[in-house]
């Protein structure tokens, strides 16, 4: 018998990498999951073309076509209920997520951020991280909620900032990682291991590391 597969909305403004990763898994059967329609807020976004080149359903709905976000919103909204989407993955989606998407999706919609949460949230988190001269970033898959990076935190993953490392390359290094967790964090709600409990996400059936990272080492 054949397994269920998860039913994914995949909202992109840009390339596409975390997308495609997540395209590759599914297509490999690595996670239990389908994409059942990718859109885009950018008719230029090449994650129309990695969709079309993976004979995915996709849509552009131009938010500049809108006289208000609210109306924009609407209109993803109905388009992702149309498609029967279960889960909202954002990648990339350089948008804010209002009311009218939380009240949709309550509690199935799903960002992942370029910096260990809470710490650096919004944009250009990488050159943040090295100007502050932390010695560790890294990404966190969480949950969306009203506010910006604020919603309850799944996964993580943790990177070390190298003494030569640039906003380049760093951000290089863990875009590798997102594109491992954000695979990981689906299947989670495709297994149905997700309980939020407040601001915590409980994981049924995970283990914590007991492994202590120190960085630099002498």
């Amino acid at each position: 018998m054949a397994t269920r597969k998860l039913r994914l909305g995949v909202l992109a403004s840009g390339g596409g990498t975390n997308l495609q990763s997540i395209i590759d898994n599914c297509q490999e059967q690595k996670i239990d999951a389908e994409i059942v329609l990718v859109l885009c807020n950018n008719p230029d976004a090449r994650a129309l073309e990695r969709a079309e080149k993976a004979d995915l359903p996709h849509l552009c709905i131009n938010h500049r076509d809108f006289s208000d976000r609210q109306s924009f919103d609407q209109a993803v909204v109905a388009a992702l209920r149309e498609a029967d989407v279960e889960l909202v993955v954002l990648a990339g989606f350089m948008r804010i997520i209002s009311e009218v998407f939380l009240e949709a999706f309550p509690q199935r919609i799903i960002n992942i951020h370029p910096a260990l949460l809470p710490a650096f949230p919004g944009l250009h988190v990488q050159r943040k991280a090295l100007e502050y001269g932390a010695r560790f970033s890294g990404c966190t898959v969480h949950l969306v909620d009203n506010g910006i990076d604020t919603g309850p935190i799944i996964l993580q993953a943790v990177v070390p900032i190298f003494a030569d490392d640039d906003e380049a390359s760093l951000s290089a290094r863990i875009l590798e990682q997102e594109h491992i967790i954000y695979s990981q964090a689906i299947q989670l709600f495709a297994e149905d291991r997700i309980q939020i409990v407040g601001r915590q996400v409980k994981i049924s059936g995970a283990k914590a590391t007991d492994e202590t990272l120190v960085n630099p080492t002498f």
